[in-house]
């Protein structure tokens, strides 16, 4: 641990010294904007960053016990961006079964220090009528507001615990303040692209992260965890969890990469990135082909019974008859209250008519350019196969699919 916090010193250091200085894309000089918005920036990040760290040192000093917790059998759900994986998840986190984290636990209390602080203040409040937690709901609706139709979220809804990874300086969404970050580049393509030493430091930093939630919330419980962003770790993720099974939602690169690219325009710009720089565009199309491929690398390594993929057609328009399969290829003991859960949201899914635009022509791009980059994608049989019209159903597909 004190290695991870010594060497994510020393690239804050490094972030903070390019930031001021250097133009985020390497190309376009550098600009007052975003000088001004990381001077604000900085400092903020730089405290959370300060009381994670100092939550996990007050773990090791009061709740020892995390670490004797063992993280057993988790479900990943793993996909490309923009497929469907968060709708996924929320339904599944509805399953008691699962724990999952959420996101004042992500961005707020990584630790198990923070988690039983910000608890003890919930329950303190609601002692009192809740008027802080009232409080809390209006400013949230008010923040997240403008994510509903790219990224929806709320402070207590399930989230990506890749934020976790945020004290090592590994959450891949630093892309969008730090697009001139290597090393976070060389996590997104993570099976390949670190050294062994280093996935082994991050793999064990994450597993602690995971112990820690259990600890918390009951070491009896299911790990449930969503992150699109772990498509690069997805053949460490399985060899570090020999017992995890895995959930792949994919969606053709025709739609994916213009649909990714108009989520995260508003990130870039927010950080001052020029929301046209070709350089932070090619890198991401190239991250994206890297998802498709080492995903297609997953369904290879694991048997059947650890792994099922489906296209984000199978989520549309089918989500109960595809989450039924799910659970039985994963012998998932399936609740009578989930089962309502399921019934509700399919009919859900089915009505659902997104509000989120985007063309490839307004990034430059033409339908045969991506084909062509993303070629070995169309070799995953999800995406090698006929219309879902024409397709059988889930249950009978082969465990490739």
């Amino acid at each position: 641990m004190l290695e991870l916090f010594l060497i994510s010193t020393k690239r804050f250091i490094g972030l903070v010294s390019s930031s001021l200085t250097t133009s985020p894309d390497g190309q376009a000089n550098l600009r007052l904007r975003r000088i001004l918005v990381m001077l604000g920036f900085l400092p903020v990040f730089a405290l959370g960053q300060g009381l994670h760290w100092l939550g996990f040192l007050l773990d090791d000093l009061f709740f020892r016990g995390w670490r004797r917790v063992s993280v057993e059998a988790p479900v990943f759900v793993l996909g490309v961006p923009r497929s469907g994986t968060t709708r996924l998840h929320q339904v599944l986190a509805q399953d008691e079964q699962f724990t999952t984290f959420r996101t004042w636990e992500c961005l707020f209390a990584p630790s198990v220090t923070q988690r039983l602080f910000f608890l003890a203040l919930a329950r303190a409040d609601r002692a009192i009528g809740a008027p802080f937690a009232r409080l809390l709901r209006k400013i949230e609706r008010h923040v997240f507001a403008g994510l509903d139709e790219v990224h929806p979220m709320g402070l207590t809804t399930p989230e990506e615990d890749y934020f976790a990874l945020m004290p090592v300086l590994s959450c891949f969404i630093l892309a969008l303040p730090f697009p001139n970050f290597e090393h976070i580049w060389r996590v997104g393509r993570f099976d390949t692209d670190l050294e062994t030493s280093e996935r082994e430091r991050l793999l064990s930093f994450y597993e602690a992260c995971l112990k820690r939630h259990l600890y918390v919330h009951g070491p009896g419980k299911r790990l449930l965890s969503k992150n699109a962003a772990f498509a690069p770790w997805a053949q460490s993720l399985a060899q570090r969890f020999p017992e995890a099974r895995f959930i792949v939602s994919l969606r053709d690169p025709l739609e994916t990469v213009p649909s990714q690219l108009s989520s995260i325009g508003s990130g870039l710009a927010f950080f001052g990135v020029p929301a046209d720089s070709e350089p932070v565009r090619q890198r991401l199309t190239d991250q994206l082909a890297f998802y498709y491929e080492n995903l297609d690398r997953l369904r290879e390594q694991v048997p059947e019974s650890r792994h099922i993929a489906f296209g984000m057609h199978d989520l549309r328009g089918g989500l109960g008859k595809t989450l039924r399969a799910v659970y039985k290829r994963f012998e998932l003991p399936l609740s009578a209250d989930f089962e309502q859960v399921l019934v509700h949201e399919d009919g859900q899914a089915r009505r659902y008519k997104s509000s989120h635009s985007y063309s490839l022509e307004q990034f430059g791009l033409t339908s045969i350019k991506v084909s062509e980059r993303f070629a070995a994608a169309y070799r995953h049989p999800v995406l090698a196969s006929p219309p879902a019209s024409q397709q059988p159903p889930l249950e009978a597909r082969p465990a490739s699919c």
